[in-house]
C-alpha cells in the first residue's frame, strides 16, 4: 500500500468506531462537513457556472464560493490578509447545514450579560452550541488531515466529544455533578438508541425490500466490529454497577469512610479506564485497522480527501469556536437551577435528554443519512464510536479533574436507576447487533426503549437523586 493510500485508509479508520465519528468524504457521500453549495469542481452544474463562468460574477464568487475567494493572492497585503480571513469564515460557515444557527450565539452572550429570563437565557445559548459543534468537528477534521497518523488520530480523539467535555467541565466547575453524570449517561444513551435506533428504523424503512426479488430484506455491518465495541460499553457498565454495588455494601457505614470508599474505587476504575482507551485507540489504529473500516474493504480506489483550509486557519477557528463554546456553556449551565425551579423540569431530564442533543445534533442526523443510503457501517461508527469515547474518555477523564485540579467529588457512582437503564439499554443493543443485521423493527425497539427511559426521568424529581449525591459528598 503506497504511503497516500495508508494515510487515505487511516483518515476512513479515524473517522469511524470510536474516533472522529464522521463518515468518509468521498465524493457522493453526505456528511456533516458537505458544503451547502457547490464548490465549482464539477463542471456543467447551474452552480458551478454561475459562480465560476466566463468572466464569472466576482460577488457570488466572494460571497458563496467556497474554493476560491478573489483578493487572496493580491499583491497589496490589506486586501490579501481580508480576503485570507472572510475565506476561511465562508467556509466555516459553508461547512454545515446547522451553521444558520451561529445567529444565536451572540443573541445569547448578550442575553447571559444582561440577564434575561433563565428560560431564554438556556433556550438560546442551547441552539448556538449546536452550530458551534458543527464548526468545531469541522476545523477538527481540517487539521487532521495535515498531521499525519499519530497526531491526526489523538486530536480526533480529543476532539470527538468536544462539546459534550466542555459543557460537563463548566458544569462540574460549578459543582452541577448531578448533570455532569446524567449528560454523560445521556450521551451514551442517546447514541446507542436514539440515534441507533433511527438509523435501524428509518434505513429499515427506506431498504425494505430487495429490488430485484420483492422480497424483505435486512441491512448488513460488520458485526465483529459493533461486538467488539459492545463488549468495551458492556465493560463501562461494569464500572457503574460496582461502585453502586459497593455504595450498597457500605449501607451501614459511616458517612465519611462511604465518600472514601467510592472515590479511591472510582479514581482508580477511571485510571483504569483511561488506559484501555489508549489501548483501544492502538487496537483501531495500528495493529487491527482491518477490523475497523469495513466500507474501505468494499472501496479500494478511493478519492483522496484533500483540506479546503490550511492548518493555522483551522487552529483559529479551532480555538475560537471552543472559546465561544465555553462562554455558551458557562451561560447554560448557569441557568439550569433557576429552570429547574420555575419550569419544574428535572436536573436529571436536563442532563439526559437536553444537553446531550448540542454536541452531536449535526452528527446524528448524518448517521441518519448515510443509512437510508445503506452504509450501515458508517452509521453505526457514529452511533457507536461516539459512545465508546464518552464512556471510556470523557466520562474518567472527568473523575480525574474533578480529583486533581477541580477539588470536586466527581465518581463513578451513580443513582440506581441510572446505572439499570445504562446496564439494560448495553444489553439490549449487544444482542441487537450481534447477528450484523438490521431492521426497521429492530430500530423501533431501541427508539422505544429511549423514550421509556427519557419518560422516566422526565418524572423522576431531582431531590431524589440530589439526597443520595448528598451523602456520597459529605
Amino acid at each position: 500500500m503506497s504511503d497516500d493510500s495508508a494515510n487515505q485508509h487511516f483518515r476512513g479508520q479515524v473517522r469511524s468506531w470510536g474516533t472522529a465519528n464522521k463518515p468518509n468524504g468521498r465524493e457522493g457521500d453526505v456528511n456533516e462537513n458537505s458544503p451547502l453549495l457547490s464548490n465549482g469542481n464539477h463542471s456543467g452544474t447551474h452552480d458551478s457556472h454561475i459562480v465560476n463562468g466566463d468572466g464569472g460574477n466576482k460577488t457570488l464568487k466572494f460571497l458563496f464560493n467556497s474554493t476560491q475567494t478573489p483578493g487572496t493572492d493580491s499583491p497589496n497585503a490589506a486586501v490579501r490578509y481580508s480576503s485570507h480571513a472572510w475565506h476561511v469564515t465562508k467556509v466555516s460557515l459553508l461547512s454545515n447545514y446547522v451553521n444558520f444557527l451561529l445567529v444565536m450565539v451572540p443573541i445569547g452572550i448578550v442575553a447571559g450579560k444582561l440577564h434575561w429570563s433563565p428560560v431564554a437565557v438556556f433556550t438560546i445559548n442551547f441552539f448556538a452550541i449546536i452550530p458551534l459543534a458543527a464548526v468545531l468537528s469541522f476545523a477538527t477534521e481540517q487539521i487532521s488531515m495535515k498531521l499525519g497518523e499519530a497526531l491526526g488520530g489523538l486530536l480526533n480523539a480529543t476532539f470527538g466529544n468536544a462539546v459534550e467535555l466542555i459543557v460537563s467541565i463548566v458544569a462540574l466547575k460549578e459543582g452541577q455533578i448531578e448533570v455532569v453524570q446524567s449528560s454523560m449517561l445521556g450521551s451514551i444513551l442517546s447514541n446507542l438508541l436514539l440515534v441507533m435506533g433511527m438509523c435501524f428504523f428509518f434505513g429499515g424503512i427506506v431498504n425494505m425490500r430487495d429490488r430485484v426479488t420483492g422480497q424483505g430484506m435486512e441491512q448488513s455491518f460488520a458485526s465483529a466490529t459493533a461486538q467488539t465495541t459492545c463488549s468495551l460499553m458492556t465493560l463501562s457498565s461494569a464500572s457503574l454497577v460496582i461502585p453502586a454495588t459497593l455504595y450498597s455494601v457500605l449501607d451501614k457505614a459511616e458517612s465519611a469512610e462511604k465518600e472514601h470508599s467510592i472515590l479511591v474505587l472510582s479514581r482508580g476504575t477511571a485510571i483504569i479506564l483511561l488506559l484501555l482507551y489508549v489501548l483501544y485507540l492502538w487496537f483501531q489504529l495500528r495493529t487491527h485497522p482491518n477490523l475497523f473500516d469495513a466500507e474501505t474493504q468494499h472501496h479500494h480506489e478511493e478519492e483522496v480527501e484533500e483540506p479546503i483550509m490550511g492548518p493555522i486557519a483551522a487552529a483559529v477557528v479551532l480555538v475560537v469556536t471552543t472559546v465561544l463554546v465555553a462562554i455558551c456553556a458557562d451561560y447554560l449551565v448557569e441557568s439550569i437551577d433557576p429552570i429547574v425551579e420555575t419550569a419544574h423540569i428535572s436536573k436529571n431530564f436536563i442532563g439526559l435528554i437536553l444537553i446531550p442533543i448540542v454536541g452531536n445534533a449535526a452528527e446524528h442526523v448524518t448517521a441518519v443519512v448515510v443509512a437510508i443510503r445503506n452504509k450501515m457501517d458508517l452509521a453505526m461508527g457514529v452511533a457507536i464510536g461516539s459512545s465508546i469515547q464518552i464512556a471510556l474518555l470523557v466520562t474518567p477523564f472527568l473523575v480525574i479533574l474533578g480529583w486533581a485540579v477541580l477539588d470536586k467529588p466527581m465518581t463513578l457512582h451513580f443513582e440506581t436507576f441510572e446505572t439499570v437503564a445504562f446496564a439494560f439499554s448495553v444489553l439490549v443493543v449487544t444482542y441487537t447487533v450481534q447477528d450484523g443485521k438490521s431492521n426497521y423493527l429492530e430500530g423501533a425497539m431501541l427508539l422505544g426503549l429511549y423514550i421509556i427511559i427519557a419518560l422516566a426521568f422526565y418524572v423522576s424529581p431531582s431531590d431524589a437523586i440530589d439526597r443520595v449525591l448528598s451523602v456520597v459528598q459529605g
